[in-house]
């Protein structure tokens, strides 16, 4: 086992293109250690739907420069098994370590097999990406990113030319490619021959973002920002001075771009913690909101000022139904879409206001391909406003939308909180939580997925499962997918793995009917307490 380990991570040494890894890789071949190259050369790091995602080092089951130029080479065959002969490829990026030397790889990589590459001019948000390539008429992009991960990952997602991302069964046809692609000697990589795109992409996806506006409604709102250590300032202030909002005031310690996090321990504004300093920000100048993006500026967190002066998050399901009210407010008209870990508050809103209603499986790919999508959201904070220029989830545009809402209400002497006081009175308070769980050991994913399904729950927080479902088999309007959710009476809970990160999520909603305002204190109540029961009944099921 030994000697067979060593002798494919000295293969592997041998064409590594990186003189960072090859000399952590040497390292380890000559310390013998065989733990660690062991988890290093399992396997390799595989291409899904998610495109790639992991933590950077040497080896195939790490994210370097021979994992992305790999990867680069199957996209392109892909491409050109499917007529795209010399079509063009965008590639973005963000300002994670190694994400500039994957774009360029990938540039290089699709050069040298005839395709025609350009480059986004510098670190920029992925929604940018997302409208390049309908833009330009690429047939597909690529954004080197890993979102809201860790500092030590990045990632390698790809679009096809209808601007979203990949699925089935073009993500198995991708890999295939890659699996074939035996030794990089193989992959032609020109020094040069792509393009570098200017400033002009981002001038029109500026543009693009006045269309989510509606003209001469109030720009009132002030708000706090921050942008997580990531790439969405720059973007975001242009497309809030264009738009006439007052100029947010940045969270100083997380405004520009840093690949080590230093403020964060997940740069995610749903971790713990994470939103402290946008808080403290906020107690010293007093907004009307805070916005926040993830590192990458394709999701948006909004929090408010609650009773007793403390400032609080909003949960993505309620910014989903604040921007759905007011999407319909406006006379929206088209499809209104969410994944089936959303909060079922959409429904009840598209179908009072006559707008078709459409549920999908987990991520932006599948919301994306919605027919007729007007409006899809995601309770991860993933929000799309203008599906006809991003056909993805935009942290830019979201942000703008709902400092317009919270304008109007200013205007009107109201909160954000008000209206999400007349969204539960109008539907019922729709309250939603999530138990999730962080491992360093997948196993104990697949054991308690493997445990609910052996011995599944028959009730939870003392209310009787009514329908269980094991969506790996389907359903009449879901393609089969790793999950398992049970209907209860006046609640919902869904349970799957993350597909980006090592974590257990399970996903609860429950309904308690309101009436009157007056009654909304003990339906908050209600609803706190039948979710924590939710919790500690399904952890015991699942043994976690």
């Amino acid at each position: 086992m030994q000697d067979e380990l060593i002798a494919r991570a000295t293969a592997w040494l041998a064409e590594d293109p990186d003189a960072e890894t090859r000399e952590e890789l040497a390292k380890l071949i000559d310390a013998k250690d065989v733990t660690e190259l062991a988890a290093r050369f399992r396997g390799t790091l595989q291409f899904g739907t998610a495109g790639l995602r992991g933590e950077l080092g040497a080896g195939p089951m790490r994210m370097n420069r021979s994992v992305v130029i790999r990867a680069a080479a199957g996209l392109a065959a892909y491409l050109k098994k499917k007529g795209q002969t010399d079509g063009l490829v965008v590639i973005g990026y963000d300002a994670r370590h190694k994400s500039a030397d994957f774009a360029r790889d990938t540039a290089a990589v699709m050069t040298g097999a005839g395709l025609r590459a350009a480059v986004l001019p510098r670190p920029l948000p992925t929604p940018v990406l997302a409208y390049a390539i309908r833009h330009l008429g690429a047939a597909a992009g690529v954004e080197v990113t890993a979102s809201h991960n860790p500092p030590r990952d990045n990632g390698y997602k790809v679009y096809l030319g209808d601007g979203s991302q990949i699925v089935p069964p073009a993500d198995a046809e991708i890999a295939a490619e890659i699996d074939a692609i035996t030794s990089l000697g193989t992959v032609p990589r020109p020094d040069s021959g792509w393009a570098t795109l200017d400033e002009g992409v981002l001038d029109a996806y500026l543009a693009r973002t006045d269309a989510v506006l509606a003209q001469g409604s109030p720009r009132t709102a002030r708000t706090v920002y921050t942008a997580m250590h990531g790439v969405g300032k720059d973007v975001l202030l242009a497309a809030f001075a264009r738009a006439g909002f007052p100029t947010p005031v940045l969270v100083a310690e997380q405004a520009e771009p840093d690949p080590d996090f230093p403020t964060v321990a997940f740069p995610n504004p749903e971790e713990p913690g994470a939103m402290d300093l946008a808080f403290a920000t906020a107690r010293e100048t007093d907004p009307d909101l805070i916005i926040a993006n993830d590192p990458d500026a394709d999701r948006c967190a909004v929090a408010v000022k609650g009773e007793g002066g403390e400032w609080r998050m909003l949960r993505g399901d309620e910014v989903g139904a604040l921007l759905a009210e007011h999407l319909v407010r406006r006379g929206a008209r088209g499809t209104f879409a969410e994944s089936i870990v959303s909060s079922s508050l959409l429904g009840r809103i598209a179908e009072k206001a006559g707008l078709p209603y459409e549920e999908t499986l987990t991520g932006f790919k599948w919301i994306a391909r919605v027919d007729g999508l007007r409006y899809g959201y995601e309770e991860a904070l993933g929000y799309c406003v203008d599906p006809d220029g991003v056909r993805d989830k935009d942290g830019i545009t979201a942000a703008l939308l709902v400092t317009e809402l919270a304008s109007e209400l200013k205007e009107e002497g109201r909160t954000l909180l008000d209206l999400l006081d007349d969204i539960a009175v109008e539907y019922g308070l729709h309250a939603t939580d999530q138990l999730s769980v962080r491992v360093e050991d997948l196993s104990i994913i697949a054991n308690a997925m493997r445990r609910l399904r052996e011995r599944p729950p028959t009730q939870l927080a003392g209310l009787a499962i009514t329908k269980a479902e094991d969506l790996t088999k389907g359903t009449d309007k879901l393609p089969p997918t790793d999950g398992l959710r049970y209907a209860l009476d006046g609640a919902r809970v869904i349970v799957r793995p993350s597909g980006t990160e090592p974590k257990l999520k399970c996903y609860l909603e429950v309904v308690v009917p309101v009436g009157t305002r007056d009654n909304l204190p003990a339906a908050h109540a209600r609803a706190a307490e039948l979710l924590s029961a939710i919790k500690r009944d399904l952890s015991a099921a699942a043994g976690i």
